[in-house]
């Protein structure tokens, strides 16, 4: 497990930072428009999970202001599970908050 660190309240705010853990994960993607569009399954503690829906997404960061960009997928499985799933397409990595 990494700990990756978010910052939040940027512009007149002060920052803080917000450490959340992350770990590393293979997903396998729907590929339209763009690749690595959305995740359709992915593997997490030697289970494979399938992606039922979509229940949120955004994004976060940009090379301009320093941060490379992070897309976040907040998804239910067909189990009824939900997950947050993270993609660093900088790093082309893959990841699920702990």
């Amino acid at each position: 497990m990494q700990l990756v660190t978010v910052f939040s309240m940027w512009g007149k705010w002060p920052k803080r930072l917000l450490s959340m853990p992350y770990e590393k994960i293979s997903v396998e993607c729907y590929s339209g428009f763009k690749a690595n569009e959305r995740p359709v399954t992915f593997t997490f503690q030697e289970r494979r999970w399938e992606v039922a829906e979509i229940v949120d997404q955004w994004y976060e960061g940009d090379l301009k202001g320093g941060r490379p960009e992070a897309n976040y997928f907040k998804v239910r499985t067909v189990e009824g599970t939900i997950f947050l799933l993270r993609y660093l397409s900088l790093f082309d990595v893959w990841s699920i908050q702990t």
